[in-house]
């Protein structure tokens, strides 16, 4: 009698999803997004890497001296632009204290964990909008706390251009704040010889990254007399930009060395 062979069952083994991790970050992220717990974690760990990133990329020669440009000039408004300010909370601090605007974005709240995380305080608010000729009512309120804050010896921070609009143009919100405080707009820009450029982002974000070298400078200072017309405010909005792009400019070559 012929024997059949039994046939062998066939275990399918079947092909991972391709969009599986995909569709369970989503499920969780939003979750995690509104545990304060989990923000303040992530908060902690960021200010701690902006620690590290900092003590890791030490000044070059021919930065500028922070502590003296503070003791000079404070209380200061010290302008950033977007995108290349990531590192500055974790070098420019001083026994004045800082208060830093921080966008009322939803996103941005992070951003305002981190920054008192590293010891400054965070005022919500937005530094105009585009074209630099109106400030909305949050903006509003949040220039009139820079400005007591101004009025008690601290410095504070300030972004000059406006998110989404023109990146490296200072809008109207910085000199306002100027003009109103009689104390001087600081250009500051910070720069790492090692950095990762987000160039698909409206403002080309530069991530700084460890182990490499560092540069601070800040720029000519600008100052907006209390009866300035319009037309003297466009100048020195014009000033705050050059100066804070001569200022940027220089930190990128001391770090690449480029001469």
């Amino acid at each position: 009698m012929d024997e059949k062979a039994t046939p062998v069952a066939r275990t399918e083994i079947q092909p991972r999803r391709p969009g599986a991790m995909k569709a369970f970050w989503r499920s969780i992220r939003k979750p995690l997004a509104q545990s304060r717990f989990s923000k303040n974690v992530l908060a902690s760990m960021l200010a701690q890497a902006l620690r590290f990133i900092k003590l890791t990329n030490p000044l070059v020669e021919g930065s500028s001296d922070l502590a003296k440009a503070r003791d000079e000039f404070s209380p200061a408004i010290i302008a950033l632009w977007h995108g290349q300010h990531l590192l500055a909370p974790a070098v420019y601090k001083g026994a004045q204290g800082v208060v830093a605007m921080v966008s009322r974005s939803a996103d941005a709240e992070m951003n305002a964990m981190v920054v008192e995380k590293l010891g400054l305080e965070a005022v919500r608010g937005s530094g105009g909008r585009e074209g630099g000729s109106r400030m909305d009512k949050g903006g509003a309120r949040a220039l009139i706390a820079l400005k007591k804050a101004l009025d008690a010896g601290k410095n504070v921070a300030m972004i000059a251009d406006i998110p989404k609009g023109k990146p490296r143009d200072a809008g109207l919100g910085i000199v306002t704040l100027a003009k109103l405080s009689g104390r001087p707009v600081v250009p500051l820009a910070v720069a790492t010889s090692r950095r990762k450029v987000l160039e698909k982002s409206w403002d080309k974000t530069a991530i700084n990254l460890p182990f490499g070298r560092g540069a601070a400078i800040i720029g000519d200072l600008v100052r907006v007399p209390a009866n300035a017309s319009d037309a003297e405010m466009e100048q020195k909005r014009q000033e705050v930009t050059a100066s804070l792009n001569a200022a940027t400019e220089k930190a990128y070559r001391l770090v690449d060395r480029i001469r």
